[in-house]
Parts: C-alpha cells; sequence; structure tokens
C-alpha cells in the first residue's frame, strides 16, 4: 500500500512545500477521525482515502481537491460536521467533501430514490465547484477496484450504476483512461463469464496478431521518416467492454473485431497531424466515408483527433488516431489535464474545461425543472450518450447534439423559449417533419409563433434531457393554469345552485377549509377540483357548512367549449361529440372525462354527485372529435377511393381506416373520422349512403 510519504513524495514533484504540508495534515486529521474503522477487507478504513488521493495526484489536481480525497468520508461515516472541517481546512475543502458526502440522514422509499437524491446533491455541488466530481470519480474508482470483497448483488448493483452513470460522466469529461477503468471493471462484476472469456480470446489473438502489428507499426513510423517528420506510433488494444458493446450491438464475430488494427500517431502541432494524414493516405488507400476531422470539430468532451480508417497490406482495416501530445493528455486525462496545463489561478476556463462547465450548467438547469429526483437521474442519463451530430445554426454556429436529436431538440438548445414556441422547422431549407432525426452537417431553421406551446406527443420522440425536462415543465405549468380554471368553474357551478360565488364568499370561510385540507393557496384547491383529486360537491358542502346551507343536490349542467385543454378528455370507449347528451365523470388525477350519458361504463356511478356532474355543449363548442363508423358494402374496384372521396366531399377527415372482407362480396370496412358536431356527422353519412352498393352504416361505440 502507498504511504502518505510516498503520496507527499510525488506531490512534490508539482505542488508547492506549503501545499504538500495541508496534503499530510488532512491525512493525518482523516487518520483519527477513522480511527478504528476498518473496510471489508480488513485494512484500516484510511487506506482508502489515500488511495483516492493517489488517484487524483495521477492526474496532477490541486492541493485542496487532494485534501478533499483525504476527508471526502470524515461527515458521512464519523461524528464529525462540515462546521468542523471549515474550521480546519477553509470553506472550499469543507465545500468539496460535502459536495461528495452522500444524504444519510434522510430515510428513502427505495434504493433508487436514495441514488437519484444523492447524484441531485452532488450535481448542484458541482455547479458551484466542479473538482467534486473528480474527487467522486476517484472515490468510485477506487471502490470498483476493490469490489471483490462485497457480495454479488451488492457488486452488481454498485457496477450498475458505474456503467450507467459514472462511466459516462467520465466520458462527458473526456476522462478516457479512467472510463476505459470503469468499463472494464464493472463489465467483469456485472458478467464475470463473459469478461474471462473475451480476456482469454484477446490474449490469444494478441500472441497471433503479434507480427502484423510490427510490421505496420514499422512501415508507419518508415513513412515518417521518410517524409522528414517526428512522431511516436504507437499500437492500440481495445479495452474489453467495448468489444463485447460491439458484439452485442453491432452482433459481429470476436474475430471481425480483432480483425481491425488500431494506432496512434502522437506528433508536435496541429499543422504536423494534417501532413501525417496525407502521408498515411499516400501509404495505404484510405475508406470512403470513414475519414472525421475531430480537430476542426472538436467532440462535446473537448476530445480532438483526426480518424481515419486505411486498407493495409493482404486487405487488413487499420484505424488510425493522428493528434498532438496535448490533445493525447487531454484526451486521457480530459478536464483533469485542465489543472495539468493551467498556470494562472484566475484565467478563465477554455477548451474541456469550458465545456465541463457548460455541461455542468445545464445539468443545473434540469434539476430545478425536473418534478423530482427519478425524473432529473433520467433526463441526466439521457444526456449522458456519447455519440454526437454535429448541426448548423442558420448563420453558421455549430451546435453538439446527441446521436437521433430532432429539430426539437435543437430548438431547446438553442434557448427554452425558441422550443416552447416552436411549430414547424426547415432542415437544408426544406420544410420537414419535427420528429426527423437530424444527420451531421445539416443547416437546421426553426420557425415560431408567439402564443405557440408544446405538444405532449413531442415527448416521444425528443432525445435530450434538457427538451424532455422543459417540455414536461411546460405541460405541468399548462396543466395547472387549466385545471385551476376548471376546478373554478366546477366549484362556482355548485355554489351557484342557491345564488353564491366564490368571490362572495368570506375569507375566512376559505382560509378554514384551506386549512382543513392542508392547502396554502386557493389556487391549489382549484387545482386539486379540476384535477378530480378532489370534489367541487363535497368542497362546496364543507365551505357553507357553517351557514347551515346545504348544496341541492341538483345543479345546471356546466358547458363544454373543447378548449379546456390537458384536463378534460373524451372517453374512447364512446366517443362522445357535440350534440350528443354527456356526463362528465371526475377521474383523480385525469381531470374531466366526458362521456355519452348511456354509457356502460359509466352506469353504476351515472347518478352520483361526487362522481358525475351533468354537462351541455356550448354553442361556441371549438375543435374536432373521432367518430367511428362502421360500414357495409359491396365489393367493388376503388373502395378506399370512394369511401375518402365521399368523405372529403362533406368536409369530414379520415383518420385512419382498416378493411376486412365478410366473404367474397360483403365488404366490411372501419372509418375513424373527425366531424365537428352531430349535423356534421350527419352530413357524411349521407354522403356515404348515397354510394351505390352501401348496405349499412353504424356508429360504433366500444
Amino acid at each position: 500500500m502507498p504511504s502518505i510519504d510516498s503520496l507527499a513524495d510525488r506531490l512534490s514533484t508539482y505542488l508547492a512545500a506549503d501545499q504538500v504540508n495541508l496534503v499530510r495534515r488532512a491525512y493525518f486529521y482523516a487518520e483519527q477521525a477513522h480511527d478504528g474503522q476498518r473496510r471489508r477487507s480488513g485494512e484500516a478504513y484510511v487506506t482508502h482515502p489515500l488511495a483516492v488521493a493517489n488517484i487524483l495526484a495521477d492526474m496532477h489536481m490541486d492541493h485542496q481537491s487532494l485534501m478533499a480525497a483525504m476527508l471526502h468520508d470524515v461527515i458521512e461515516d464519523t461524528g464529525i460536521a462540515k462546521e468542523a472541517l471549515h474550521a480546519q481546512f477553509g470553506e472550499t475543502v469543507a465545500e468539496l467533501v460535502d459536495g461528495v458526502s452522500k444524504l444519510t440522514q434522510m430515510d428513502f422509499q427505495s434504493k433508487a430514490e436514495a441514488q437519484a437524491e444523492n447524484f441531485q446533491k452532488m450535481a448542484m455541488a458541482m455547479a458551484r465547484d466542479i473538482r467534486v466530481i473528480l474527487v467522486k470519480l476517484a472515490d468510485r474508482l477506487h471502490n470498483m477496484r476493490t469490489l471483490e470483497v462485497l457480495s454479488g448483488e451488492k457488486r452488481r448493483r454498485i457496477a450498475k450504476e458505474t456503467l450507467e452513470i459514472y462511466a459516462p460522466i467520465a466520458n462527458r469529461l473526456g476522462m478516457h483512461s479512467m472510463r476505459v477503468e470503469f468499463e472494464d471493471l464493472g463489465f467483469k462484476a456485472m458478467h464475470p463469464m463473459r469478461s474471462e472469456r473475451i480476456r482469454t480470446a484477446v490474449k490469444r489473438a494478441r500472441g497471433n496478431r503479434k507480427e502484423i502489428v510490427n510490421k505496420i507499426e514499422e512501415s508507419l513510423t518508415a513513412c515518417l521518416q521518410r517524409e522528414g517528420m517526428e512522431g511516436v506510433v504507437i499500437g492500440r488494444e481495445k479495452h474489453l467492454y467495448s468489444i463485447y458493446q460491439k458484439m452485442r450491438g453491432k452482433r459481429r464475430a470476436f474475430n471481425e473485431i480483432m480483425d481491425v488494427y488500431a494506432f496512434r500517431i502522437v506528433v508536435d502541432k496541429v499543422d504536423t497531424c494534417y501532413r501525417v494524414l496525407g502521408a498515411v493516405h499516400n501509404l495505404y488507400k484510405p475508406l470512403p466515408g470513414r475519414f472525421k476531422d475531430y480537430i476542426a470539430i472538436p467532440k462535446a468532451n473537448g476530445y480532438q483527433s483526426l480518424h481515419t480508417t486505411l486498407f493495409g497490406m493482404h486487405g487488413v482495416p487499420i484505424e488510425i488516431q493522428i493528434r498532438t501530445r496535448e490533445m493525447e493528455e487531454l484526451a486521457n486525462n480530459g478536464i483533469a489535464a485542465h489543472w495539468l496545463y493551467k498556470s494562472n489561478e484566475d484565467e478563465q476556463p477554455k477548451g474541456s474545461h469550458a465545456r465541463a462547465r457548460q455541461w455542468v450548467k445545464g445539468i443545473l438547469e434540469l434539476q430545478q425543472r425536473a418534478g423530482n429526483s427519478l425524473e432529473f437521474i433520467e433526463s441526466v442519463k439521457i444526456d449522458l450518450f456519447p455519440d454526437e451530430v454535429y448541426v448548423f445554426t442558420p448563420k453558421g454556429r455549430i451546435m453538439e447534439l446527441p446521436k437521433g436529436s430532432t429539430a426539437v431538440d435543437f430548438a431547446y438548445a438553442v434557448h427554452t423559449d425558441v422550443g416552447n414556441s416552436c411549430i414547424a422547422c426547415r432542415i437544408n431549407r426544406r420544410l420537414a417533419p419535427l420528429s426527423q432525426a437530424l444527420e451531421s452537417g445539416s443547416t437546421v431553421e426553426i420557425v415560431t409563433a408567439p402564443g405557440a406551446r408544446p405538444n405532449p406527443a413531442w415527448l416521444n420522440f425528443v432525445v435530450t434531457g434538457k427538451a424532455r425536462t422543459h417540455i414536461r415543465h411546460a405541460l405541468k405549468l399548462q396543466r395547472r393554469s387549466e385545471s385551476i380554471n376548471l376546478g373554478e368553474r366546477l366549484l362556482n357551478k355548485v355554489l351557484a345552485g342557491f345564488g353564491r360565488h366564490l368571490d362572495s364568499l368570506p375569507v375566512e370561510r376559505i382560509q378554514a377549509v384551506l386549512d382543513e385540507y392542508r392547502l396554502e393557496l386557493t389556487e391549489d384547491l382549484l387545482e386539486d377540483i379540476g384535477l378530480g383529486n378532489r370534489m367541487a360537491y363535497v368542497v362546496a358542502r364543507r365551505m357553507l357548512a357553517s351557514e347551515g346551507e346545504e348544496p341541492p343536490s341538483a345543479q345546471g349542467p356546466l358547458a363544454i367549449r373543447g378548449t379546456e385543454g390537458l384536463v378534460l378528455s373524451y372517453a374512447k370507449c364512446c366517443t362522445p361529440i357535440p350534440g350528443d347528451p354527456i356526463v362528465g365523470h371526475l377521474s383523480a388525477g385525469k381531470g374531466m372525462v366526458v362521456h355519452l350519458d348511456s354509457c356502460r361504463n359509466i352506469s353504476e356511478i351515472r347518478h352520483n354527485p361526487e362522481k358525475c356532474i351533468q354537462l351541455n355543449w356550448a354553442k361556441d363548442v371549438a375543435g374536432e372529435f373521432n367518430v367511428e363508423l362502421r360500414v357495409e358494402l359491396e365489393h367493388q374496384r376503388g373502395l378506399i377511393a370512394l369511401l375518402a372521396s365521399s368523405v372529403n366531399a362533406a368536409d369530414g377527415n379520415i383518420e385512419k381506416i382498416s378493411m376486412d372482407e365478410r366473404d367474397g362480396r360483403i365488404s366490411v370496412v372501419q372509418l375513424v373520422v373527425s366531424v365537428h358536431d352531430r349535423v356534421h356527422l350527419a352530413r357524411v353519412i349521407k354522403k356515404l349512403r348515397a354510394l351505390t352498393g352501401v348496405i349499412r352504416i353504424t356508429r360504433m361505440r366500444a
């Protein structure tokens, strides 16, 4: 085990003597705090914080991060408070330690909720200081290296969380070396047999490939020397988890994946990268469409490199990455390399560090908009998918989005208001569906309209966490205002039964009802009524109880306008349309569901004033309503076209059509037609009856 002295010697190569002493002091403090505590392996507990500090020392992290690493379990596992750390080591170190500490004092309903809440807390701390995540990643890495002592179930749970969250975060921050180790250790813990079999196969393949690898390496080195360019050629090994992912995802055999030979060429400056690219393309023929320039357009995590695939000797494919030494350092250590290269404390973050800041800022925005911690962590997981597409705004600005993103994702990436008011898009100057997946190099233009609102259907195809969170947030706000509106109408309708109105009731009486229901605002009560969580009839009785009045059991019907929005829906079992006699069923959480008066599904609760409410259609009812028709007619050529043109002639619209033949002579066609009201439906049916061969038309009700 490394000791504090050996760590101090390593730190003295890049930290000042007084900073090294502060790290020592933190170690001795942690040693005392964890005195008597042991790890599952039987070692003294302080060996863990020391190992975490060693991992950060490999990345050349600053002294405050190393001190936080030494103390990262003190708040959680000993009786020492954050304030005590603040007094001993200053505010920065105390905040870093607190950011990494779990919420142990709270009770959670499930493991998933506890994980989500803890990650949410850490995300907020990351926004204040990005080093929180680096300490946490180092802590997780040492825990993964020492997983063997835990039970199988616990090992798998920690490995799953590492593969789903911590490995993608390391990738998002450009920390390739850490990501690879997370993935291989996680893979080994999740699937020990698969991991072992692939490891054995790689060892065997490595022996067989040695000769070809050496030949390719020699020819690449000789090529650089001939062109008078300095560079180092390194054979690149694929790691076990990436082999496994390719075998599963692309359904490839192990031999197909290992047939590709991968090399990295590291040179001194950017200009040389492009010259080396020309030289290797002269040496071997490049594969069309396999060249990527991540130097001109870096990946979202700051990664820069030139990628090309060549036809080598005997037709073997060779993958080559060309990059500078600084790019190599940034590719392996990502954001941590920022501390290695920074010369000035006050310097503005740039490159991978600025990108990481931007990403964390986005995470904080998700956290503020998310409904709960589980919704938040789902959005973050979506956001951590590494593959990107690069698209352009009309002004030529490059936007990075996850693979599969649509114009709606792009709109929200530009600005929340653009996303919320988006109505259409142009991709490469042509109108396109909002759900179309974007491709790299496309120019995307968003068409907006004032007063437009997000569509709930967008949630079916958006990819980014930001878009999903903002759509949900906007829909919640819209639903709340519509619920309050409907709740007020329902309550006033009951109160109007004996000439009262909500505005005319004494404030104390309303407040007493709010206190009884443990609500703060009248709007909260009205929202509950609109959502069907409380019955207007019962609330009115409570409000009028002190006056000794009983609301009448029957009141005049409530008028439905068709513009009530998300809190009013039409039952699919009986598909009511304007003109039909209707009744409203108040369903908890959903609001009001409109049924036909004669619908069997509500026959048992039809006369219960707490569950159902009498409705009628307003004179100015708006919108289109779907009706299902069953048309029986003699089989003839062009049947579907005849039906469609008849419906169209009556200003109707066919939403869905299906046909099954009853026998060779008679066909039965199911039509879903959208109409304005019963009069409009009658016109459509009249047009259909006029067709020759029509035997019967029936309006369907489930």
